[in-house]
């Protein structure tokens, strides 16, 4: 069955119109969860559109968003930065505390898993619980991600003219301005998730060609609440193969599910730190 959807916009702190998509169950509800996509994709990514019809079968809406220039929202992608991407993040998590939503999960992919813990430990709101963060191969360090990947030839190019291989398989160079890569030194996940108790579900497969699995493993042990690291034998930084992509799904809405089905928010125990690997 199918979710009744609501397209609409909303401005970030800079004023830029962000295009968005509301989708709730039949049934009202408080529980939302907040996608945030990843790099040079969108608010209808597969991954984002199962996700949401998962979740609101489990009755959980969902509010899914373009991030600045990609999708339908506004600016030019060249001139994006983390610090623009957070500020839409936090400003979409207000903006469904104001529609009645209390309490929130927050769920990023790749990039979208940096703006994800980057929000989790600013967003403050008053009646309203972050409930659980799940990340789909998160990049905490992007600065160290994009030196591994371009090298020092690349990186100079990129300062040089202005933009970047297309990372996602495309031949053309994409204009992206060398002030992104300057950004992302000053926003490390790492030092955000220390301050982070919310249960944390990271799921990420052990053939990620761009995400390495330190990073993962260091943003697991900065959380300093309920965690959990679930590591795909196999998988790609896509979760291409069909039957990885319902694993790292599943993963999510359950721990979605799980975490935000206790209406009174009582406390959780924290558990320690593992490492598990998704027997096929």
């Amino acid at each position: 069955m199918s979710s009744p959807e609501q397209s609409l916009t909303f401005r970030d702190p800079a004023g830029h119109r962000v295009a968005a998509i509301l989708a709730a169950p039949e049934t009202p509800t408080d529980r939302l969860v907040v996608l945030c996509h990843g790099f040079l994709s969108n608010k209808h990514s597969t991954t984002n559109k199962v996700l949401t019809a998962k979740l609101v079968e489990q009755g959980i809406a969902t509010f899914r968003f373009d991030f600045f220039g990609q999708g339908e929202s506004e600016g030019p992608f060249e001139r994006i930065t983390v610090g623009i991407a957070l500020g839409q993040a936090l400003a979409a998590l207000d903006l469904v505390v104001s529609q009645g939503y209390r309490r929130i999960g927050l769920i990023g992919s790749s990039f979208g898993g940096l703006v994800a813990v980057l929000a989790a430990a600013q967003f403050r709101a008053a009646g309203a619980t972050l409930a659980c963060l799940g990340l789909k191969c998160p990049v905490p360090d992007f600065e160290e991600m994009l030196r591994l990947e371009f090298g020092p030839e690349g990186i100079a190019e990129w300062k040089r003219t202005g933009t970047i291989p297309d990372v996602t398989g495309g031949r053309d160079r994409v204009k992206l301005h060398f002030g992104f890569f300057e950004d992302c030194a000053g926003h490390k996940g790492y030092d955000a998730a220390q301050s982070i108790t919310v249960p944390t579900l990271i799921v990420q497969g052990d053939q990620d060609e761009y995400v390495p699995l330190h990073q993962s493993r260091r943003l697991l042990e900065a959380f300093q609440g309920e965690k959990r690291l679930q590591i795909l034998p196999g998988a790609d930084h896509g979760f291409t193969k069909g039957e990885d992509f319902r694993t790292m799904t599943t993963l999510l809405v359950d721990w979605m599910t799980s975490h935000l089905a206790d209406s009174q928010g009582a406390p959780r125990s924290t558990v320690s730190s593992t490492t598990a690997k998704v027997t096929r």
